[in-house]
């Protein structure tokens, strides 16, 4: 079925969760009553209409909880129990603030500072504007509110998230720029790179270590003892890191990652999913006609079926190996790489690469990568 025939439900985000439980908390405090539902408009000019739920109180304060749905986006927030709880204060302040189960920052180069509780400015936008609504319209001007957002259920669930990697400990972000999940959304994951790159500058990297994924993570933590946090994950967005690394000011890029995918930057490929198309086999058979001729073989063309043949690149790693030219094909793939990553940053980058193969067996490295990685962890062996 093509995209077109397929709607997907949009969600909320944990941010609209917090500012909605927020108005309620503060409207069932100020009018002594019990509320079920409440309407929040989300930045995106899209009403949110509430569920509240577990409704908590005593002498000073009111706790409401509103359930987090996120569509249908595989977000791993989704179902969990996204808290506020509000009280009146006499500083006629709006302060907002992380309990339980909500992160809190201890790098740079986030959206809060270091200490502050990971609620990204959208959402406390967001709070602070409904808790003053209610407020105006409660006749009530003499007044601060302290807001205290939390997630029981938090600390668990960063385990699945960037957080642990970004600095954030103890718990999830509050995020949200639209108030809206879009489903599916690459854009969502390609904002997360953009933090971890925003991260790794702000540490002061001047080379920006790069992965495709977990594969790669684990390869250079085994391989090179380099701490996996070191590294930020491109996924299959290859151009976009390379034009967010540039944006972000960074001179030098090292991207580590298995054949599989890098195979397809050789290619060209500048987002490596498979929706966009396969062409490892096609990238490998050109790569073996282009071999030199000193290393020219009488059975090229068989080389290049048997190539063509393969479902996995490693198979195709080992064909290639046994015909006594990987030295000549993987050169050339790794050359190749090099060069679209840094055509793809206008030329404003310096690349290195690293390419392995399953087993952690590196299969060729571009000439600076070794020294480049060793800023980052020893190599071992």
């Amino acid at each position: 079925m093509g995209k077109e025939e397929t709607k997907l439900r949009s969600g909320f985000t944990t941010g609209s969760c917090s500012a909605a439980a927020s108005k309620a908390a503060l409207l069932m405090l100020i009018n002594d009553i019990e509320i079920h539902n409440v309407t929040i408009e989300t930045p995106k000019g899209i009403p949110f209409n509430a569920e509240i739920i577990d409704i908590t109180r005593d002498a000073e304060s009111v706790s409401c909880a509103v359930i987090k749905d996120g569509g249908d986006d595989p977000d791993i927030t989704t179902g969990a129990m996204i808290y506020a709880q509000v009280r009146l204060t006499d500083d006629g302040k709006i302060s907002i603030d992380g309990g339980k189960g909500v992160g809190r920052v201890t790098k740079p180069g986030l959206d809060q500072p270091i200490g502050n509780a990971a609620i990204n400015s959208v959402p406390r936008k967001m709070i602070e504007e409904n808790i003053l609504e209610v407020l105006k319209n409660a006749g009530i001007t003499n007044k601060g509110v302290s807001v205290t957002i939390s997630v029981p259920t938090g600390e668990g669930l960063a385990e699945k998230t960037f957080n642990p990697r970004l600095g954030i400990v103890g718990g999830i972000s509050i995020l949200g720029t639209t108030g809206i999940v879009e489903p599916m959304s690459d854009k969502a994951i390609v904002d997360t790179i953009r933090t971890e790159i925003r991260v790794r500058k702000a540490e002061g990297n001047k080379i920006l270590l790069a992965a495709p994924g977990n594969y790669g993570l684990t390869f250079l933590k085994e391989v090179y003892g380099t701490p996996e946090e070191t590294a930020i994950m491109s996924s299959n967005f290859i151009y976009d890191t390379v034009r967010i690394a540039l944006e972000e000011g960074f001179k030098k890029l090292l991207f580590v990652g298995h054949i599989g995918k890098l195979v397809k930057v050789a290619g060209g490929i500048r987002n490596t999913h498979s929706m966009y198309g396969d062409h490892r086999m096609e990238v490998l058979s050109q790569l073996i006609d282009g071999i030199s001729p000193k290393a020219l073989l009488p059975n090229k063309e068989s080389l290049k079926e048997q190539v063509m043949n393969c479902v996995m690149t490693d198979e195709a790693v080992r064909i290639i190996n046994e015909a006594g030219v990987g030295t000549e094909v993987f050169d050339e793939m790794v050359s190749r790489i090099r060069s679209n990553l840094e055509e793809w940053s206008d030329g404003k980058i310096e690349a290195q690469v690293i390419m392995f193969a399953n087993e952690n067996t590196e299969l060729v490295a571009t000439d600076k990568a070794h020294d480049w990685i060793r800023t980052f962890g020893k190599i071992e062996g």
